[in-house]
């Protein structure tokens, strides 16, 4: 079975789903989309991978690990997204020591925190990519923002004639701020591990910029 290539499009909060988030990955050749919902805390763990300028005063469970794979010499090679049974994906870490390689199966939102951190590539097969890729759709006002913005508003979810509802978080009147005060927000936000929060201030700040 052939192998595709696939990135981090954006994260997007689910109104519908309280405390869901759906990570959205894009095929690197292709115009498809892979969506996957995950938690709130896996969310924020992505998010602060994908965004550099946030740096945890202490190291977050993912990080952790990154220490202690780089301290013992273990380097993860790349994820594969490798089943997909009654809408849950599952996802195998293919990591390296001393020449010799193993296969250590994991949830899919921990092995693409873990890949983001090792600058690991992300694969599925093309026949999930058949499956369960699909396309997005978005309003006229929201391909504006996209074309300013590289994170993803995602409005719906098209697959097999379903739609699901995700929408983007509120700006809980970040927008009222100056940029000023974001920056002392978001300091504050990182200070106190509020990462969710660091993240929709980053966001805002990213608007900006």
């Amino acid at each position: 079975m052939s192998l595709v290539r696939l990135k981090i499009k954006g994260i997007s909060y689910s109104q519908t789903q309280n405390g869901a988030y759906a990570l959205i990955l894009n095929e690197v050749e292709g115009d498809r989309k892979l969506p996957i919902v995950i938690g709130a805390f896996e969310a924020q763990s992505i998010a602060i991978a994908l965004e550099k300028e946030i740096k945890p005063p202490r190291p977050l469970t993912h990080d952790l690990f990154k220490n202690f794979s780089d301290r013992f010499d273990i380097v993860v090679k790349q994820v594969i997204i490798h089943k997909l049974v009654d809408g849950v994906f599952y996802s195998s870490i293919i990591c390296e020591r001393e020449g010799i390689e193993e296969i250590i199966d994991a949830r899919t939102s921990d092995a693409i925190a873990l890949a983001l951190r090792f600058q690991a590539p992300i694969f599925t097969y093309k026949t999930i990519l058949d499956k369960a890729g699909i396309f997005l759709k978005f309003s006229s006002k929201e391909k504006e923002q996209k074309e300013n913005d590289d994170s993803i508003m995602v409005d719906e979810i098209l697959q097999e004639g379903e739609t699901i509802e995700i929408e983007s978080g509120a700006s809980d009147g970040y927008t009222e701020l100056t940029k000023e005060e974001l920056d002392a927000e978001l300091k504050k936000a990182v200070s106190n591990e509020d990462y969710e929060k660091a993240a929709k201030l980053r966001d805002e700040i990213s608007k900006r910029n």
